[in-house]
């Protein structure tokens, strides 16, 4: 998208939120503006190689403009200032700039050695409901996760387990039509259209309730793969349990010389919080893939956008964590992640309220394992320390 495309969706936002109200009177107010700004320092420790040092200057706004009860529109714009050693690397403002949606909603406009500047919109949509019935197009996030980790049944927005900085999440270009059912029962159909038709995907779900159990049974098109999945999620003995299947088969034997192979991915995990003054949880899950596909470097990995089916690079990963608040502003999480090739993962996150509306953030990232595995190929620790003021 072009600078100038972009300048002219923000102005078009501009009157919807400038509308002044008249003296004396209070309307109600039929519009909603808010958003943070962020600094985010990365330091990077490689057991071989240089050290390097990042920096992010990272904020957001997010737009609702309510039309009636019925009908609104919403926007949420990210704009980034990237700069250090990595943003020195070849073709990192490329990476940075690659959109991958329908529409192309992201624009670079700095982009030289050691500097990025990049501004996207990762939700542009608008959304009609009356009674039973919602209908919405444009760029929104659809969340069919029962899981909270991973999720091979979230077909349209997979994620990194590692990006903790972009909680929103990514958002896909697609039309939804969903009609309610009853009590915690609906059907969903969603069409996701792609630049490369074969990449077009679509799927339905039927999502119900049995026994205080949520269940949803999904299918469609995924991508170059057709997908049946299955998920649930409920309480035993106090314990939150989820579970999701996926199953995905080529729609074609290759693509580009490169032959495509059945895959089943699964996961189930478990939470469990301890009434006490420290408000303790423990959560742990597993995932299985049958036929992982294995990336070029623990880098590509980290970076590139995932789907349900390469949530990893190993048929087997587990996981495991436990948080704690250490005061009443302070909570401490601690985490590993271990795959079967002998990669490892162990992440360190404190956060601590500093006001109302400001945060202070310390995470410890070390990725390591058998020097024949993917992270033990190139080691290292990541330290990251980040302020933000929402407003």
């Amino acid at each position: 998208m072009t600078a100038a495309r972009l300048a002219l969706a923000s102005i078009l936002l501009i009157p919807l939120v400038a509308q002044a109200t008249v003296p004396g009177l209070a309307p109600q107010k039929n519009w909603d503006l808010g958003g943070y700004i962020k600094y985010m320092a990365t330091g990077t420790i490689a057991d071989e190689g240089e050290n390097g040092l990042d920096h992010l200057l990272h904020q957001r706004f997010n737009f609702e403009y309510r039309f009636s009860d019925s009908l609104r529109v919403n926007a949420g714009m990210r704009n980034r200032v990237l700069a250090g050693d990595t943003a020195e690397l070849p073709g990192f403002g490329g990476l940075v700039g690659r959109d991958d949606g329908y529409l192309d909603l992201t624009h670079n406009w700095i982009d030289k050695s050691g500097l990025v500047g990049t501004t996207t919109f990762d939700r542009l949509y608008l959304d009609w409901q009356d009674n039973d019935w919602q209908l919405r197009g444009g760029r929104f996030r659809i969340n069919w996760a029962m899981a909270t980790l991973w999720n091979p049944n979230d077909l349209f927005n997979s994620y990194s387990i590692y990006d903790f900085d972009y909680e929103e999440r990514p958002g896909s270009d697609a039309v939804l039509v969903s009609r309610k059912l009853g009590f915690a029962s609906q059907l969903d159909l969603v069409y996701n259209p792609a630049r490369e038709s074969e990449f077009t995907s679509y799927a339905g779900r039927y999502l119900f309730n049995r026994k205080g159990w949520d269940g949803q049974i999904l299918v469609g098109k995924s991508g170059l793969d057709a997908v049946i999945g299955v998920g649930m999620a409920g309480d035993i003995g106090g314990a939150g349990v989820r579970g999701e299947v996926s199953r995905f088969e080529p729609t074609r034997d290759s693509w580009q010389e490169v032959p495509l192979e059945a895959a089943t991915v699964a996961t189930l995990e478990s939470d469990y919080s301890f009434v006490s003054r420290r408000n303790w949880m423990v959560r742990g899950a597993l995932l299985y893939i049958s036929n992982p596909q294995e990336p070029d470097s623990a880098l590509a990995f980290l970076n590139l956008p995932l789907t349900a089916r390469t949530l990893s690079f190993t048929r087997w990963s587990g996981y495991g964590d436990v948080s704690a608040d250490l005061t009443a502003l302070t909570r401490l999480t601690l985490s590993a992640t271990a795959y079967d090739d002998g990669s490892y993962f162990v992440g360190l996150n404190a956060s601590h309220s500093l006001a109302d509306d400001w945060q202070l953030l310390g995470v410890v990232q070390r990725f390591d394992g058998s020097s024949d595995s993917l992270f033990g190929e190139t080691p290292a620790t990541l330290l990251f320390g980040q302020i933000r003021w929402n407003f």
